[in-house]
Formats: C-alpha cells, structure tokens, sequence
C-alpha cells in the first residue's frame, strides 16, 4: 500500500517515537521541531540524545525547523504541548492543505480558555479534518518497537479508519473511535490522576492505597466522561482505563514522577526537574470543568490544592481519608 504523506510537528520524546513510526512504509518523513538548533541536533545526531538516548531516529525522518514542511502533508501529527497547540497550529494555517488530517498527540486542556484541542484546531485550522491519538504509551517502548495499542479518533468514521491503516505497524496498533470527546477527556483527565498516584507513591503508601486510588480515579473521569457527553467504551478503552493504569503505575510517566517528588517533600516549582508535566496545567481546569458539570472530583480537587499552595500533601490525604463513607456507585 502506498502511504499517505505525512509530517510530524513536535520534535520531542513522543514527536520523535511517532515520527519513527510513521517512518515505517515511507520514503520521508518532515518532523518540525519549535527550536532550529534542536532540529539541527537530531539531523546531526541522529536521535533525541536528551529523552531518548541510544534510541536512532529512523532514516526517512527528517528534521527541520521550517514549519512550511506540512505543506503536501495529508497528515498531520500534532506532538507539541497543549498550551502551545493554539499559536502552533495558528502558525501552520497557511501552510496546512484543505482537507488534510490533523491529529492531535497531546493530552491536556487549554487552561487559559477551557477549550478542548480540537474546539482549538477547529478554531485556528478550518481548513483541517480534526483528529485525536491517544492512550496507553511510552516514547521509548514505542521507539524500542515493543507493542503498543492505542486509539485514533476522528468523528468521521471514515477518516478514523484512514488514520488507523495508515499509521498502524506491525508492533504500533491503532483502534478506531468516533468518540473524539471522550478520547480527549480521557487523555486530560489521566494525567492529572497520575500526579495523585505519584503522590501517593512518594509518602510510601502502599500497593493497596494505589489500587483504591487508581480504582476511585477512574470513578471520578467516568462521571465527568459521562457529563460531558463521553461513550462509556471509551472511557473503559485504552484512551481512558488503559491510559490511566500506565500513567499511574509508572515513573516513565512524567506526571506520576512529578507526583512522586511533591511526595517526597520537593516544592511544586521543583519538582517537575525541568519536563513538561501536563497534569499540572490541567488540574485547574478539570475542576473548574467539573464543578460547572455538577461532577464531584476530590482526588482531582486534591491535587489542583495542592498545586495552588492552599493544602500539603498531607492535609489532602488526610481530607480524603476523612470523606465521608458511602455507597461505591
């Protein structure tokens, strides 16, 4: 099968894995990266020496820092952070094709506005087929070919398939949705909950406490999935379950390792060590999101507390060990 032409904007950890995948079946492959002199490093280097050190970028990705490299590109992946996909994707209007696919990599919401990624895209791109990529996933997995399942979801179900055969590889498997929202909500949501888990892991809780935690987590995106117009298959899918038991079982997530220093007593300006972490910016957000849903979130709630300085970490595991008892549905 002859592949659709595809460009890559993002040249981070997850920008270089998909990349790397995308690759596969394709003479060439532009990957935009913000910086030209990190550009200049990849072409040069030849992998992400930073985040995914001995991991080779593949032959046929070509890294650049000329954002006009999307221009006969019939998809799109999106791999930049969420609070930067509005002047990204602002900047890449004139060049994007009418009617070519753009997929959105990252998981957050846009704090500033309380927009979606796609309510984004739809704004800043009209010309664009808005997308989402998300689930369970870690760039070097990804870039070590070890298999990955995640979903695509595009609310045209005929762009959704296109999407899945066209990035789909052997060892990187893509499931199809035409739940765009929910896919978005879990991918949001997730990262949040994994600073809570992180959290949790830092004061030595233990593997029960994480359980519990994970469990009620998944309670707390459910009912805001749900209010917010979210398929409940999508929520139990990989963009929503699968996605949550990753980012909160694992210091690979920069999320959870996030959570796990604040545990460990490091402030919140220190401890993300210099990652982006987009549960912090997402935290506000999802609360307000909830609240204006009538949804109760305390784990969430928690950690937006404690992002803003108004509680310790142990003020709010005490809080919620303090909630009171009810019925689990």
């Amino acid at each position: 099968m002859t592949r659709e032409t595809l460009a890559v904007l993002g040249a981070g950890a997850w920008g270089v894995a998909l990349a790397n995948v995308a690759a596969q079946g394709r003479a060439r492959v532009p990957l935009w990266a913000h910086e030209p002199a990190h550009a200049a490093a990849l072409a040069k280097d030849r992998e992400n020496r930073k985040h995914l050190p001995g991991l080779p970028i593949a032959a046929a990705v070509a890294p650049t820092g000329d954002l006009s490299c999307i221009r006969r590109a019939r998809i799109v992946l999106a791999v930049v952070p969420a609070q930067a996909l509005r002047s990204v994707a602002r900047a890449a209007r004139a060049h994007l094709e009418e009617g070519a696919a753009f997929v959105i990599c990252a998981k957050g919401i846009e704090r500033d506005r309380r927009h979606f990624l796609s309510e984004i895209v739809a704004e800043e791109l009209p010309q664009a087929r808005p997308a989402a990529l998300s689930g369970p996933s870690f760039a070097a997995d990804v870039c070590k070919g070890l298999p990955t399942a995640v979903t695509v979801a595009a609310e045209e179900e005929a762009l959704a398939l296109t999407l899945s055969e066209e990035i789909s590889t052997r060892t990187f498997r893509l499931y199809r949705s035409t739940d765009l929202r929910g896919v978005e909500i879990g991918g949001a949501a997730k990262n949040v909950f994994a600073i809570a888990a992180g959290m949790a892991s830092g004061r030595g809780l233990g593997a029960s406490a994480q359980a519990a935690l994970i469990a009620r987590s998944f309670a707390e995106l459910t009912r805001l999935g749900r209010a917010l117009g979210a398929r409940n298959e999508t929520l139990m899918g990989l963009s929503g379950l699968g996605d949550l038991v990753l980012s909160c079982g694992s210091a690979q997530s920069r999320n959870f390792a996030f959570g796990q220093a604040l545990g460990q007593g490091a402030a919140v300006k220190d401890a993300s060590g210099g990652k982006l972490t987009e549960g912090a910016f997402t935290a506000r957000v999802l609360v307000e999101m909830a609240q204006a849903a009538g949804v109760e979130m305390p784990i969430a709630e928690a950690v937006d507390a404690i992002l803003s300085a108004r509680l310790s970490v142990d003020a709010a595991i005490d809080a919620l060990l303090m909630r009171p008892l009810k019925a689990e549905s």
